[in-house]
């Protein structure tokens, strides 16, 4: 297996990405917001034949820019939506793309360690991508986050080229390029991150910048001037369609997320840090002996220290804070788990004991507060009566009643993740440059499996109850809205066409022209559940169906 690694590595690369981030892509419904609202701009692109344009509920969204709405339509072209192929589920579709966007990460991030470094550093960065938890996660996701971080990445890695030699001006170009696919991508924050990141990099190095200051300069503002080129001529099209109203509506919502706790995510200054911690362990633990290095010996690594240090601040500092706002990280902390990997093989000093007692403490913390957590959802989920007295929400408690069938060994899946950390530094010369890569190879395991056997049965707690009934209500002639909540899973699963009143509009009325069917969470408004025009005619798991009089 090494030799055909070390003979075919790309091929082996798509290989491994295939084999862990494909098989998961429809094992669950899409989320709630985030995967649904995105999916269900795709498919009324194609519903609608409008793809110059981002639509929910057939209205324009300037939430968010097209491309990677755009490769989800493609994605829905080729594979169907809904039921049309029962080789690939609606789900699979929408999540294909971030696959795509994963295995090509592993074979860029390759490809750059093997360049700047060696094989076995190209290797190690890949392998470190592979087991962080968030990044495996993610790839068979259906968020936006993965496509916009490799196009910042590309466009910090291409303007690095052009700053080591400046002759080779089609480098910054290429940075405009990525930057501007970025903006098209979530927007303007890739512009943001990327000067952020260029403007910290030349104040550290900036004895040897002066000399060619300008160049740089002028090099920059190139860079900016294509990638804002690639956005506002998107942006252009939309303005001429709908109004320059929907451009200011789209930067004023751009400084609420930056400015307020937008959507109840407002978070302590340390919840990225934290986030990260969690989130890309094991390889998080390793990180921490690069991440505090006050200089790189190498101009790459020195990028890298910087892009990680602008997402973390910067996004510290906004007061919206959600888990993939600082997945931009995910790529520097890989890259300085490979640094202290490569070391620790090589043996060179001082990185060759990588984990002090203080790091190797904080390994155990961690990754047994993991498995704990890994262990007791499933353990509440087996045994909902025994927790369900200690919770107070309502609506919580409705969920936990839903008929959720576990097989009984999804709790091992934490015990054995448990086991592993304990093994790992078992011993008396605790954990070794092995153990840690036993560590690292076990772990993608364990997540898949996570992800395979326990995210579909939270889901079946969340959210099933609600999306089976709009399944159930598709290509009825029929209305389903909710009331009382936000959510977008009405208009993808109940596959709502283009037309239809709104929740206030059906409910105000004294009569309507077919059913209308409406769904409410538990602890729904009074104003709501005892509507004059609305009946209930079910109660289960949390939700309430009313249909109109």
């Amino acid at each position: 297996m090494i030799s055909y690694v070390k003979r075919f590595p790309y091929l082996s690369w798509i290989f491994l990405g295939g084999l862990v981030f494909l098989p998961n892509l429809g094992a669950s419904h899409l989320f709630d917001w985030d995967e649904i609202n995105f999916a269900e701009s795709a498919r009324e692109m194609l519903v609608s034949q409008d793809f110059s344009s981002v639509q929910i509920n057939f209205l324009p969204f300037w939430e968010k820019p097209p491309l990677f709405i755009w490769l989800q339509a493609l994605s829905f072209m080729f594979f169907g939506t809904f039921t049309e192929h029962a080789w690939a589920s609606m789900e699979f579709a929408a999540r294909f793309p971030n696959a795509i966007v994963g295995i090509s990460t592993l074979l860029i991030i390759f490809k750059l360690g093997k360049k700047y470094f060696s094989d076995n550093f190209g290797h190690l960065w890949a392998f470190s991508y592979l087991a962080a938890i968030t990044p495996h996660v993610y790839a068979s996701s259906g968020i936006i986050d993965p496509l916009f971080n490799l196009f910042i990445f590309l466009g910090i890695y291409y303007f690095a080229e052009f700053y080591a030699d400046s002759s080779r001006v089609k480098n910054a170009i290429l940075a405009g390029v990525m930057i501007g696919l970025g903006m098209l991508t979530k927007g303007p924050v890739a512009l943001l991150l990327w000067g952020l990141t260029l403007l910290v990099f030349g104040i550290i190095h900036k004895k040897e910048l002066m000399p060619r200051f300008f160049t740089q300069l002028k090099a920059a503002i190139l860079s900016a001037t294509i990638a804002c080129l690639f956005f506002v001529s998107w942006y252009g099209l939309i303005a001429m369609k709908f109004g320059m109203g929907i451009i200011e509506d789209f930067f004023a919502y751009q400084i609420r997320l930056l400015t307020t706790g937008d959507a109840g995510h407002g978070q302590p200054f340390y919840y990225h840090a934290l986030v990260l911690l969690l989130g890309c362990f094991p390889i998080s633990i390793l990180a921490l002996n690069r991440i505090f290095v006050k200089k790189e010996s190498r101009a790459f690594a020195s990028w890298m220290k910087v892009l990680f240090w602008v997402v973390l601040i910067l996004f510290s500092l906004v007061k919206t804070k959600i888990v993939h706002y600082s997945s931009m990280c995910w790529l520097p902390i890989t890259f300085f788990s490979a640094q202290v990997l490569h070391a620790w093989h090589e043996g060179n000093v001082p990185l060759n004991l990588p984990l002090n007692r203080l790091k190797t403490i904080l390994f155990v913390v961690v990754g047994l507060l993991l498995g704990l957590i890994f262990t007791l959802v499933p353990l509440i989920g087996e045994n909902p009566s025994v927790f369900l007295p200690y919770i107070q929400d309502g609506f919580v408690r409705g969920n936990l009643q839903s008929p959720v069938a576990w097989d009984g060994f999804e709790k091992w899946i934490g015990v054995v993740w448990s086991a592993l950390i304990i093994y790992s530094v078992w011993g008396k010369n605790g954990l070794s440059f092995q153990k840690f890569l036993i560590c690292m190879t076990i772990s993608i395991c364990l997540i898949f499996a996570y992800s395979r056997y326990v995210v579909p049965k939270i889901e079946g707690y969340t959210q099933a109850t609600p999306i089976d009934f709009y399944i159930a209500k598709s290509g009825q002639k029929v209305y389903v809205e909710t009331v009382g909540f936000k959510s977008f899973a009405h208009l993808l699963y109940f596959q709502k066409q283009a037309g239809s009143p709104t929740s206030e509009e059906l409910m105000n009325r004294s009569s309507v022209d077919r059913p209308a069917f409406f769904v409410m969470k538990s602890d729904a408004e009074d104003r709501f559940k005892y509507h004059p025009n609305l009946i209930l005619i079910n109660e289960e798991n949390g939700f309430m169906f009313y249909k109109h009089r």
